[in-house]
């Protein structure tokens, strides 16, 4: 036995080293996948250094050619077809080949956030969504999952995983995103690429990238004085299945952006939907500029213009360890819609005050689907926003607040008298109000207050109000008044 394996031994240390393949596409690209439609696609990965590689479609009758780098890197673009299916791409260099098969051209969305984005169908329990997961056989819309890896230095590749949508797939998916993307495909019949790339209980800061934190944060330096201990005692990257760094997480400054975002760039897209904020609720004022500082960056890395960036307003709920208001967090996320074309579906209707986590996913993608239909593929008679607070004007003792987003009119959800309205004089001491709905405005006013100063709505963190228009769309909170609140 000792001879054989010694004779074994000098076979194999004679046969020549196989070679590693060198050639590879980036991470974001798989089989399964969907192209954005009718766009130049970034296509890129690695091969040899300075070596030939050519690009060849199937939809397409002549093949690109490009050159490798010094470092191996390349890229190229290819114009993709209409929606459709049943392509491929081949990519050649030398004697190696990679293919994609069962590739879609169609939308893709790219859905990022924290835990409320994350949350996966199976989530609160397999019967809570059954009846949807049940129906939901689409070989037309695929799941892309980007893994939850930390960075402290941004990184080129990450290799996700793209997924045809099953009921088995689909209760591994996020429940927000799958709920948008079924509701556009059902309305636009064409395929949908879903890219998910979140992570619960991460702070904006994370998703930002470190050049543009530097100018945003203060204290970025002391947020991130620790990184070369980190590094050198744990490497560049941390992947949330090892060994978690001590004082590093997924709210470390920049961290998400350079392992889960920059790795996407630039990958062609529609546009995002982002659910974000819970863990910023301690910093509304930081909030105001982080987060539209974060939408420009994301487009201005990508390159694709002021592409769509819908988003979801925190819900209700009972933060009793911060006695500050949510509104103030919500009232940032308001702020953002100052930058073109985004749109923000609001979750008054459907918080919980003993969850940060509400059930009812459903109608938060849905309401994101209804801004994408009627902002970017022409369903522009679809009301997709509920009132939106624009003025008001102090009338005897009556206050009366003017909407825009309307839609078929102003509304109670329960047809009951409107709630969670409080009203203050000039002594800046609130009490709650009687709101009544006159045409297109409300009526304001409490016996204890003679001459009004300012109205705010839903101000509680936990307020669950009934204003909506009558399409059951509802009202964010609001304030009309820009007093600071103490702490702030």
């Amino acid at each position: 036995m000792l001879i054989i394996v010694g004779a074994m031994s000098q076979f194999v240390a004679a046969l020549p080293a196989v070679k590693e393949q060198e050639l590879e596409l980036a991470g974001i690209f798989g089989n399964n996948m969907v192209l954005q439609r009718n766009t130049d696609a970034a296509i890129w990965g690695k091969a040899a250094a300075g070596a030939k590689v050519r690009v060849k479609a199937s939809w397409l009758s002549k093949g690109v050619e490009v050159k490798a780098g010094s470092d191996g890197k390349w890229m190229t673009r290819i114009r993709t077809p209409e929606a459709g299916g049943g392509l491929g791409i081949s990519v050649k260099s030398g004697q190696e080949e990679v293919e994609l098969k069962n590739v879609l051209s169609g939308e893709v969305w790219i859905c990022s956030g924290q835990s409320n984005m994350q949350w996966k169908m199976r989530g609160f329990g397999v019967d809570h969504f059954k009846e949807d997961v049940k129906k939901a056989k689409f070989a037309n819309i695929r799941f892309c999952d980007v893994p939850q890896v930390i960075s402290l230095k941004g990184q080129d590749d990450v290799k996700t995983r793209w997924s045809v949508c099953s009921p088995q797939s689909t209760l591994q998916f996020s429940a927000v995103a799958y709920f948008f993307g079924s509701r556009l495909h059902q309305e636009l019949d064409v395929p949908i690429g879903l890219v998910s790339t979140n992570w619960g209980g991460s702070a904006i800061e994370g998703w930002i990238s470190p050049e543009v934190l530097k100018k945003e944060l203060p204290n970025y330096t002391q947020l991130t004085k620790s990184y070369p201990q980190w590094i050198s005692e744990y490497g560049v990257t941390y992947n949330r299945s090892s060994k978690k760094p001590k004082g590093l997480n997924q709210s470390s400054p920049g961290g998400l952006y350079n392992a889960m975002l920059k790795p996407l760039i630039p990958f062609s897209f529609r546009g995002v939907i982002w659910y974000q904020g819970e863990s910023n609720i301690k910093q509304p004022l930081a909030y105001r500029s982080l987060f539209p500082a974060m939408i420009r960056d994301w487009r201005e890395r990508w390159g694709l213009g002021d592409f769509p960036f819908y988003y979801v307003q925190i819900a209700p709920f009972g933060y009793k360890r911060d006695p500050l208001p949510a509104a103030m967090l919500r009232e940032a996320q308001m702020m953002a819609l100052s930058e073109p074309h985004t749109g923000m579906v609001v979750t008054m209707d459907i918080g919980d005050e003993g969850n940060i986590h509400p059930k009812d996913k459903k109608p938060v993608g849905e309401r994101l689907a209804l801004i994408a239909l009627a902002r970017d593929y022409g369903k522009t008679t679809l009301v997709a926003s509920g009132p939106v607070y624009e003025s008001y004007e102090v009338e005897g003792n009556k206050i009366r607040l003017n909407f825009k987003g309307l839609g078929g009119g102003l509304a109670a959800r329960d047809s009951g008298e409107l709630t969670h309205f409080t009203i203050a004089g000039k002594g800046k001491q609130f009490v709650p109000a009687k709101a009544v709905i006159d045409g297109d405005s409300i009526l304001v006013l409490s016996k204890e207050v003679a001459k009004p100063a300012a109205v705010r709505f839903g101000w509680g963190n936990a307020d669950r109000p009934n204003l909506m228009n009558k399409e059951g769309l509802p009202a964010s909170s609001f304030r009309t008044d820009d007093w600071q609140i103490k702490g702030k």
